[in-house]
Order: C-alpha cells, then sequence, then structure tokens
C-alpha cells in the first residue's frame, strides 16, 4: 500500500498565501499519483478558495489532506473561515455571480474540477463558512473487457441550423458504461450553452453516482437557461447486467423487450433552475432488452412494432431509422438505442 503523505494547513490572510498552497497540493498530488494536469487542476481549485477567502472574510485556512479508500487515492481540500457566511449557497456557486466585482467563476470552478463539493456554516449557522471538496484519483491504463451493450447515437439541429440544443454522453469503463442525453430549454445558441454545460460536468464526472451527476451539473447549470436530462447507467458483472436509471424532465424513456413495465420516476423540473432531486431506480438487464430514449424533438405516439426492421438492425442505424421517421421540424432532435452488441468484440476502456 502507498503510504500516505502528510495532512496539511495553510493560513490565508493575503492572495499571496496561495502560493504555497498550490505548491502543497501539487506535490501532494504527484505523490498520489495523479498526472499533471490533475495536479494543476488541484492548484486552480486551492487558488480559488484562498482567493474566496481574502475577498470575503479577509482570512481563513486550508486543510489539505490525502485520502485512501477501497484501493483507491485521493484529495480532500477544507476552507475555514469565521467571515460573515453566504446567504445563497447555490447562488454563490454561480458563474458569474459576484459581490465583489470579480468575474464570478471561482467556486464554479471548484465545482467543475472535484468529484464532490459542499458549502456549510459555520458552527453556530450565522458566520463562517465551511467548505469542503474532494476529487479521486483515475485509472487510465488501457485494458480490454468485453462489452456486452452496443450504443447508437443520431442528432439534428432545429431545421438544419448548425445550433443544436441536444446533446448526450455515452462513456464506457471497465464494468460500468454511462449513457446521458441532454436536452437545452427552447433551441439556438442559449440552449447549446445550457446543454454543453451540463454535457462537460457529466463527461467528467461519469464514474460518480447518479445524484451526484444531477447536483453538480444543475450547478455548473445554474447561469444558463437549463436543460432536462436522463441518465442511464449499465453495470456488468459476469452474466448479469443493472440498469440504474434517473431522469428530470420530458426526456422520453422506453424500454422493449421485458415482459413487465420498468417503473421509471420521472421528476418535472429542470436542471440548473432548483429541480428537484431525481428518483433512482435500479433494474435487472436482460440482454434482449432494448433501451430508446429521445428528446421531445421526437414524436412520441409511436411503438416498436411500427418500425419491424429495427429487430435486425444494429444499434447506430436503429437511431439513426428512428430519427428519420419519427424527428419534429421545429426543435432539435435526438435518439439513442442501447442494445445487446452484435459482434461481442472487445474494446478498450478509460
Amino acid at each position: 500500500m502507498m503510504p500516505l503523505p502528510s495532512c496539511c494547513r495553510v493560513s490565508v490572510s493575503h492572495l499571496s498565501d496561495a502560493n504555497e498552497a498550490r505548491r502543497l497540493v501539487k506535490a501532494m498530488a504527484s505523490k498520489l499519483g495523479f498526472g499533471m494536469r490533475e495536479s494543476e487542476e488541484f492548484a486552480i481549485v486551492v487558488s480559488e478558495l484562498a482567493s474566496n477567502l481574502v475577498k470575503h472574510a479577509t482570512s481563513g485556512q486550508l486543510t489539505l489532506t490525502p485520502l485512501e479508500e477501497g484501493g483507491r487515492f485521493g484529495i480532500k481540500i477544507e476552507s475555514q473561515d469565521n467571515g460573515p457566511g453566504i446567504a445563497d449557497v447555490e447562488r454563490a456557486i454561480t458563474d458569474g455571480f459576484s459581490t465583489t466585482g470579480s468575474l464570478g467563476y471561482g467556486l464554479g470552478s471548484v465545482n467543475r474540477l472535484m468529484d464532490e463539493f459542499e458549502i456549510q456554516p459555520g458552527p453556530d449557522g450565522k458566520t463562517g463558512t465551511q467548505i469542503t471538496c474532494l476529487r479521486w484519483r483515475r485509472e487510465h491504463a488501457r485494458k480490454t473487457e468485453e462489452c456486452p451493450l452496443a450504443f447508437g447515437v443520431a442528432t439534428r439541429a432545429y431545421r438544419n441550423t448548425e445550433l443544436n440544443g441536444d446533446t448526450f454522453v455515452v462513456r464506457r469503463s471497465n464494468k460500468f458504461a454511462l449513457v446521458a442525453l441532454i436536452d437545452g430549454l427552447g433551441h439556438g445558441q442559449y440552449a447549446k450553452i445550457a446543454a454543453q454545460a451540463a454535457r462537460e460536468y457529466i463527461e467528467n464526472h461519469y464514474d460518480q453516482p447518479l445524484e451526484a451527476l444531477f447536483r453538480g451539473a444543475g450547478r455548473a447549470c445554474r447561469a444558463t437557461r437549463g436543460v432536462v436530462m436522463a441518465l442511464a447507467r449499465f453495470d456488468w458483472k459476469a452474466e448479469t447486467i443493472s440498469l440504474t436509471f434517473a431522469s428530470v424532465g420530458n426526456i422520453e424513456a422506453r424500454v422493449f423487450g421485458s415482459p413487465a413495465p420498468m417503473n421509471f420516476i420521472v421528476q418535472r423540473g429542470v436542471v440548473g433552475l432548483n429541480a428537484p432531486d431525481p428518483v433512482i431506480t435500479g433494474n435487472i438487464w436482460d440482454s434482449d432488452y432494448i433501451l430508446v430514449l429521445h428528446t421531445d424533438g421526437v414524436r412520441t405516439k409511436w411503438c416498436w412494432n411500427d418500425f419491424p426492421e429495427l429487430a435486425d438492425l444494429p444499434a447506430s442505424p436503429a437511431a439513426r431509422r428512428l430519427l428519420q421517421a419519427l424527428a419534429k421540424d421545429n426543435d432539435d432532435a435526438t435518439v439513442i438505442v442501447v442494445r445487446k452488441s452484435f459482434t461481442n468484440r472487445v474494446i478498450p476502456y478509460d
């Protein structure tokens, strides 16, 4: 087992104190096996937290703690001050919000770069702020693992314009895959900005629990018009596959081939605009099942039997066929199809 470096504490009363915090966190990250990019991102986080301490509380303390859990390594960063506190925590995380005339990207950057991020008031609930964030090291060794599923995506922008307010994420790892379908409200430039903010967060945190992904994406979208989003995670061990699903807003989710309906509970709301917490559901997944996700730019009055040719089509051409037949003319449209792999080929994973 790798010996953990020592915990470090840095008192911050001037912006120059961030230099020592950056030096310490980069050295800790290197000892724990993080790469150069990750070390620089840790340095950005401590810089933003130090700046926050000086601007809003005059002074405070940063604590850097190495972590080891189940063979994985990480760093926890804590910021503590005795200042006036933060009246609206979620607003403070929003890009562009500032009470000091700055650009207001500090805490939003921390949210995007760290795996977990929490803000709590001081012990008396009135003064002081405790910020805790942590990030785990991800393994990027190239290996091979048989993936039992195939993923097909077809998408097009509103009336064939260049700005598509729909986007998606498909990430495969050693024993799981995450699928996300994201629809920015409306269409055009601002819908695309919202969708890309959520997509960037999901891409960078794809291995986190679904509830954490919704929370982080919501914070990342606070300065946008917001999105609706569905997340589906497939985990496989030996011959068993499980599906974990959550959705907020009007993303359509259908499972074909299952003898009984899967009870997906969809919460109404907009991610980024105080949406309710998603309801996470779990189901056993059979290799003959087919999951179809689509945005509201696709007509909903259809059934699998309307397209008998889909039975023999792999995931990608099936998604293209559905989009071609069902896309509306007045909105962005995206279809994702997940079904068993027809090739059973061995693929690399991240």
